[in-house]
């Protein structure tokens, strides 16, 4: 059973969701506005947050924004907008899944259970080091010739999971479908901007890189520099 804070201000739609997680096993709770919820998620610290962006206080994206400055709980976002540029939009400003309305509750179910199930995952693991890089995702820290890194929580997954798997050449499919839980399409782009971030933040460039290898036509790996 997972605790799950519904933050939706249509009352027929957010009665119809807690019914539906309810009955598969999650103990929710809710707020009609950004304010409240960001109030809630602080207070209760749930497990998950299922965010709307149509609030009436705030936009849904905004509200995203003030809570990754001070939690790292889990976000997945309900938008009616399912064009490449939003969900890019959406997953940079970090949320960790996303669903097109309209869905179920036993979609929903699904995609809370996915996205707890690889936060669970990520947390049990041991810390991974690469030459002088060094991650801790029970810390969710990076740390890099012992200086820590300025990470975002999608920058971290992304760079764990090609941590853990060094040496070896991923695919951009494979990084949409493990990291951002994207299984059945989405923007290359988005790997490709996170990779360029991840890329100044590790002070290399895609002319001249050290950790993170471009395969051409392939993927990418990360390797511990010669």
């Amino acid at each position: 059973m997972a605790t799950v804070l519904l933050v939706e201000d249509d009352a027929t739609i957010r009665t119809a969701l807690m019914r539906g997680l309810r009955d598969r096993g999650h103990a929710v709770s809710s707020a009609p506005t950004a304010l409240e919820g960001l109030r809630m998620a602080v207070a209760e610290r749930p497990d998950l947050v299922v965010l709307d962006l149509g609030l009436p206080d705030l936009d849904g994206t905004e509200m995203l924004r003030m809570l990754r400055a001070v939690s790292r709980v889990p976000v997945i976002v309900a938008t009616a907008r399912d064009g490449d540029a939003e969900m890019v939009r959406l997953l940079d400003a970090g949320a960790d899944d996303y669903v097109v309305k309209p869905f179920s509750a036993a979609q929903l179910d699904a995609r809370v259970r996915a996205v707890l199930r690889r936060t669970a995952e990520s947390r049990t693991d041991t810390s991974v080091t690469v030459g002088h890089l060094r991650l801790d995702p029970r810390s969710r820290e990076a740390v890099l010739a012992g200086t820590p890194l300025d990470l975002t929580p999608r920058e971290f997954d992304l760079l764990h999971y090609l941590a853990v798997r060094s040496g070896q050449v991923v695919t951009k499919r494979e990084l949409l479908t493990e990291v951002w839980q994207v299984p059945y399409g989405g923007a290359d782009k988005t790997v490709d901007v996170h990779l360029s971030w991840l890329r100044r933040k590790l002070g290399e460039t895609a002319q001249e890189p050290r950790y993170l290898q471009t395969v051409r036509g392939v993927g990418v790996k990360l390797v511990e520099p010669s």
